[in-house]
């Protein structure tokens, strides 16, 4: 019983995977000097010394697109903001906002977003992390991805990306490709882009392009306030509102690295854990079906064979070339790490460790800090 458990888990992500490989794909279509509307680039940047460069620049080096870019200091106390000015002297495209202080039961981000908005002049917003590195071709592609419009469809209000994430240390090479695997895993995309039901939402805060009439009509960022979790919360509130939503695949259009140690990422991960899996009614689901499916099935070999049981290894067996054929996919489809793959299940594993702490912080009262600030968790 345990083998046919382990087989139908890992067999769950693995159809949907392959089912979803036919809807999430590179947006748009290369410059081809078609013209577009233009976009206003918006980036909350609070203590990002070592990346606000870089992220700026890849901006800069856009092409086929009409841009600005509007950087919003949060406060940093580091030299974010004298790094933005010196860049910004020298290109009138790029200017410096600082923003105001944070008012009570605002997240920062969604505060930061919130004032960016009310700064940008065009009618297409592209929020951007301030440790995305864009190519040359990302804005023009999702510029175009926006604007297209089938027969019988209306336009879409928000396009969203995810980037190639850059691993350097263990806890990001073992946990941050899994964002991949839970997303091509676990939500149908063809629901994504045939049903309107915000129950089939899905985004990347890092990448996220929206109209400036349904940003506002939605309540956008002002409207989840509160939220650790923006790139999920904001297409469900546009759904809910009526507006149509898709999200891409961008790891050959633009490179992130969200964390650089691993206190960084248990914490970073942890901050909106209960907004998406770690919810209440999410997590037992999720935690029975990646320990079945994804953790268990060597242990089950192992038995079945000390126990000369050869058809329940044989279905064991069957569930971790399953689990393991979805993972080595994705590490080639998205330029992820190797060795993060081969360790799968630990990776697995140590996740849903993060998850269920931090649903028991939450429970527990307990605060999330994250850019030296303090929330409430969920």
């Amino acid at each position: 019983m345990a083998a046919i458990g382990a087989l139908s888990a890992a067999a769950i992500p693995a159809v949907l995977f392959a089912i979803n490989l036919w809807f999430f794909r590179q947006p748009g279509r290369p410059w081809n000097k078609r013209p577009l509307p233009p976009v206003s680039v918006l980036i909350p940047a609070r203590n990002e010394e070592m990346s606000i460069a870089a992220a700026v620049q890849s901006v800069q080096a856009s092409r086929g697109i009409e841009f600005e870019l509007i950087v919003l200091d949060d406060g940093s106390t580091d030299q974010t903001a004298e790094i933005v000015q010196g860049i910004a002297a020298e290109d009138v495209r790029v200017r410096l906002e600082k923003a105001p202080a944070l008012p009570e039961g605002w997240n920062g981000k969604q505060h930061a977003c919130w004032v960016l908005a009310s700064l940008a002049g065009y009618d297409h917003f592209c929020y951007l992390d301030a440790d995305v590195r864009l190519g040359p071709e990302a804005l023009y592609r999702m510029v175009s991805e926006i604007n297209y419009v089938r027969a019988g469809r209306s336009e879409r209000a928000m396009v969203s990306g995810f980037p190639r994430q850059e691993t350097v240390t263990l806890l990001e090479w073992l946990l941050l490709p899994l964002i991949h695997f839970v997303l091509l895993g676990f939500l149908p995309l063809p629901g994504e882009r045939w049903s309107g039901q915000a129950g089939f939402a899905a985004g990347c805060g890092q990448f996220m392009m929206v109209r400036r009439q349904a940003y506002f009509a939605s309540g956008g960022h002002g409207a989840i306030r509160s939220s650790m979790h923006d790139g999920l919360l904001l297409p469900q509130l546009f759904r809910r509102a009526g507006f149509r939503t898709s999200v891409f695949d961008l790891s050959r259009d633009a490179v992130c690295r969200m964390y650089r140690s691993a206190g960084e990422v248990w914490r970073g991960l942890s901050k909106n854990a209960t907004e998406g899996m770690a919810s209440p009614g999410r997590i037992p689901v999720f935690t029975v079906l990646l320990l079945l499916g994804q953790v268990l099935p060597g242990p089950i070999a192992i038995w079945a064979w000390l126990a000369k049981d050869w058809e329940a290894m044989r279905l064991a067996m069957m569930a971790m070339i399953l689990g393991y054929a979805v993972r080595l996919a994705s590490t080639v489809l998205y330029g992820q790490s190797w060795r993060g793959a081969l360790l799968h299940p630990v990776g697995v594993l140590v996740t849903l460790a993060l998850q269920w702490n931090a649903l028991v912080r939450k429970l527990a009262g307990r605060q999330a800090t994250w850019k030296a600030r303090a929330y409430r968790v969920g």
